[in-house]
């Protein structure tokens, strides 16, 4: 008598699928975009870790001033400016898979020094600048290889699901990651907790090796890195929605990090919760992006993707207020949660949005120049809005920038409303001529185009 066949890992997922009553169109039914979908769970519970552990790692451990905190965010933030343009055309130049798997074990590196340094006695604040620098730059390349990725995974028209997906992969690690992060904390301090970070990204990075995607390069056989680089800048300011996009979601991160940079410095010196309650006082986050990300799609289709990104803005202020206006005892606490809870809900709503609409209206031949270029042109408020933050946290109160965090998302809502190119967005709009918007690029003898697979 012969033994049965033991099931394929593919069937066991498959029988998951069908007990969580999973329909048999959802996306997480196509195997490239579930290893997709995983590599994103994994790498996001590891980054959890790590927004709580660096920041605390700062204020505790090495007793940062709040302009200091405001200099560690911003280093985070530089590489953008310095290197988002030039690595667009470099981008839409190679594939893309590769450059998103070297960026996970590149940010491994990174985040595994500092407990390196820790143990060896070199920590310091201008070792984390050093590292926060690092994880800039891995993010203004690496990163935006990832969101092209999704693109040749998934169908356009259903880029606001895969977002929505994705979203729930990242909230699930928010609900699940504060929680363990806070229990490393307590148990081996935060330093060491961010070698835990280190090894979920390598298995993130092993996981996307075995996803495969057919990339087809337009390569220029005559490259001109500064013609190239007008081209995706034009593309993006002549573009009105894009335009639109960039100036409206600039604002929003001008004022997102001013609240960022004073946020666990409030909970830590003026609320007094300890490392541990502000790892599960971050549940609150995940709550709100578990239930943007499991309605954020259906809300996006009854508003329109216009609407509802601005809507994301007008709750994210609410919160940044409510915290801003909180006591100091445990009404105040619970504003924090609040606020959490608000602001995992609201920027849920703003990027599945925001992210779908800018890929949606992009030829493939520049994606990678209008990521980078909507990027660096919403990151560049950044900067100055953690520094602004620190400097109102210093001289003025931590309050304060919560007060203006919350006041300037408010305010950006009602000028959001009055912009027609993303107010009147009610549904996904389509790619316009490619040959047209491409211009010079689709010259006879301008363009080469090469097939290449992604592995």
């Amino acid at each position: 008598m012969s033994a049965r066949p033991s099931a394929s890992p593919l069937s066991l997922v498959d029988r998951w699928l069908d007990l969580c009553r999973i329909p048999a169109g959802d996306l997480l039914r196509d195997v490239i975009y579930r290893r997709l979908w995983s590599s994103i769970l994994i790498s996001s519970l590891g980054g959890q870790i790590t927004m709580l552990s660096l920041p605390l790692t700062a204020a505790l451990l090495l007793h940062a001033s709040p302009t200091q905190m405001g200099w560690l965010t911003a280093m985070e933030i530089i590489p953008f400016v310095l290197f988002s343009l030039p690595g667009g055309v470099w981008l839409d130049r190679v594939r893309k898979l590769p450059v998103y798997i070297v960026g996970e074990v590149s940010l491994a590196v990174a985040v595994g020094s500092v407990p390196v340094a820790a143990w060896m006695g070199w920590l310091g604040m201008p070792w984390l600048y050093f590292v926060a620098f690092l994880l800039g730059t891995v993010y203004t390349v690496a990163g935006s290889a990832a969101q092209i990725v999704l693109t040749q995974v998934v169908k356009p028209d259903r880029l606001v699901e895969a977002h929505a997906k994705n979203s729930l992969a990242s909230s699930g690690a928010e609900v699940a990651g504060p929680g363990v992060a806070g229990a490393l904390i307590k148990l081996l301090g935060a330093p060491m907790a961010l070698a835990v970070d280190a090894l979920l990204l390598l298995s993130s990075a092993l996981i996307l090796r075995g996803v495969h995607v057919v990339e087809h390069l337009r390569r220029p056989r005559q490259a001109h890195f500064w013609r190239d680089l007008r081209t995706g800048v034009s593309f993006v300011c002549r573009h009105s929605l894009l335009l639109s996009l960039a100036v409206a979601v600039g604002g929003w991160q001008m004022c997102n990090q001013a609240a960022q940079v004073v946020q666990i410095l409030f909970a830590t010196r003026v609320l007094g919760l300890s490392a541990q309650s502000v790892g599960l006082s971050y549940i609150a986050l995940g709550a709100g992006t578990v239930l943007a990300s499991i309605f954020g799609h259906r809300i996006s289709a009854r508003l329109g993707p216009g609407p509802c990104l601005i809507t994301g803005f007008g709750i994210t202020g609410l919160g940044w207020l409510s915290l801003a206006l909180a006591p100091a005892n445990a009404w105040g606490v619970g504003a924090f949660g609040l606020a959490l809870f608000a602001f995992g809900l609201g920027a849920v709503l703003i990027f599945i949005n925001f992210l779908s609409l800018r890929q949606a209206v992009t030829p493939a031949p520049l994606l990678g120049r209008m990521t980078s270029t909507i990027r660096w042109l919403t990151l560049i408020p950044a900067g100055p809005g953690a520094l602004l933050g620190g400097w109102l946290g210093e001289h003025v109160s931590l309050r304060a920038a919560l007060l203006f965090s919350g006041v300037g998302a408010l305010l950006l809502t009602l000028l959001a409303m009055r912009l027609n190119a993303i107010r009147s967005v009610r549904s996904l709009p389509t790619v316009a001529d490619e040959h047209q918007m491409l211009g010079v690029e689709t010259q006879p003898g301008g363009l080469n185009l090469h097939s290449a697979n992604g592995n």
